[in-house]
């Protein structure tokens, strides 16, 4: 999303059930791509979109009971949600200072897109073709029984 809100506001996130939010003031730090192998394992997914933020500009507003942190490494640290799973967070004593939130958790307009695809030497060979596979959206007959799902949590 390239929309440029208010850049003395802010942005909040949530994690799957609803049970973490919390909020970041801009301005950002980052927002970037990330397909190391790492974050890959602890997405499941072929790469993470991160928003840098100052520690000093990040809060959590509610749930700070539900996160718990595994310490991924003896520098950094991944937050999730204990209750739905979510990854949400990574910290790191190589970047002090500063909070990683994932893209994903953050449903509202940032102050910046993403700029760059970082650890690309890593990237996952079967994403290369994505562009050219053909895009069903959601109202497509194929995913009537996905689209039938609903959420537990109110959005």
């Amino acid at each position: 999303m390239s929309a440029h809100p208010n850049p003395d506001a802010g942005v909040e996130g949530r994690c799957l059930c609803g049970g973490i939010r919390f909020a970041i003031e801009f301005p950002t730090l980052f927002c970037a791509h990330c397909h190391c192998r790492w974050c890959r394992l602890a997405h499941g997914a072929a790469f993470v979109t991160w928003v840098g933020a100052a520690e000093a500009r990040f809060r959590i507003i509610a749930g700070d009971d539900l996160l718990t942190w595994f310490h991924a490494s003896v520098e950094s640290r991944r937050g999730f949600c204990s209750r739905c799973g979510s990854t949400l967070f990574f910290a790191s004593s190589v970047a002090p200072g500063e909070m990683h939130v994932t893209r994903a958790s953050l449903p509202g307009p940032l102050d910046r897109a993403p700029t760059v695809h970082v650890f690309a030497d890593e990237a996952v060979v079967w994403l290369n073709d994505a562009a050219s596979l053909p895009h069903i959206t959601g109202e497509h007959a194929a995913l009537a029984h996905y689209t039938a799902i609903r959420p537990t949590v109110p959005e």
